[in-house]
C-alpha cells in the first residue's frame, strides 16, 4: 500500500538537493506558458515523463498515483472542447500534464523532511517581516504531504468494502466517511502537535 509519495532511490534527481529542484519546477511551470506548439509540449511531455519514471516508481504505480488528477484534466479538457478549438484544448492539455509529470517527479525524489527544511527555509524572509512564521508553514506542507497517500490509501479501502458488500460504487456515498475519519485523523495529529510544543508560539 502507498504509505508516502517518496520513493527510495540514487537517480540523479534524487541527488540533486531540494531547493534547485522546486526553483527548476518554477521555471518549468513559467516556460510552458510562453510555448504553444503541439510538438514541442508533446517533447516536453515525455521528457518529464521519463524523468518522473527515472525515479524507480514504475509505470503501473506511478500512473496510480496520478490517476486522479490525470483524471481530473481530462474532465478539464472535454469541458474547453465546448469553449476553444481543439488546438487550444490540447496545447492547454499537454502543458498541465507536462507539469503534472515533473512535479510528481521532484516529489517522488524528495523526502517529506527534505521538503519541510527547505520550504522553511525559502520562508524565513516572511518571518523576518512579521507575515508567518516558517517552521508552521514547513510543518503545514509536510502534513499535507503526508495526508495525501493516506486519504487516497483510505479511499481504496472504502472501495473495495463498498464492493465486498456488493454497493454500487458512488463518491457522493463515500465522501462522508473519508471527510469525517480525515478529520478525526487531523485532531489527533493537531493535538499530538500540541503537546509536543512542535509548532511555533
Amino acid at each position: 500500500m502507498l504509505t508516502s509519495l517518496h520513493v527510495e532511490g540514487k537517480s540523479l534527481l534524487h541527488r540533486i538537493p531540494v531547493k534547485p529542484k522546486l526553483f527548476a519546477l518554477m521555471v518549468f511551470g513559467l516556460a510552458l506558458y510562453f510555448v504553444d506548439q503541439p510538438l514541442v509540449l508533446t517533447a516536453m511531455l515525455v521528457a518529464t515523463g521519463l524523468l518522473y519514471l527515472s525515479t524507480g516508481v514504475g509505470l503501473s504505480e506511478g500512473l496510480r498515483r496520478l490517476r486522479p488528477v490525470l483524471f481530473t484534466i481530462a474532465f478539464l479538457a472535454a469541458i474547453n472542447l465546448l469553449l476553444l478549438s481543439p488546438e487550444e484544448t490540447l496545447v492547454t492539455m499537454l502543458r498541465l500534464v507536462a507539469m503534472l509529470f515533473l512535479a510528481a517527479a521532484v516529489t517522488a525524489s524528495t523526502t517529506i523532511a527534505d521538503f519541510m527544511a527547505a520550504v522553511t527555509d525559502l520562508a524565513r524572509p516572511l518571518e523576518r517581516l512579521g507575515l508567518m512564521k516558517a517552521a508552521d508553514l514547513g510543518l503545514a506542507l509536510g502534513l499535507v504531504l503526508r495526508f495525501v497517500p493516506e486519504i487516497a490509501q483510505r479511499h481504496e479501502a472504502l472501495k473495495e468494502a463498498h464492493a465486498a458488500r456488493g454497493i454500487p460504487f458512488k463518491l457522493s456515498r463515500m465522501l462522508g466517511p473519508l471527510i469525517i475519519s480525515t478529520l478525526k485523523d487531523a485532531d489527533r495529529i493537531a493535538e499530538a502537535i500540541d503537546a509536543r510544543g512542535i509548532r511555533g508560539q
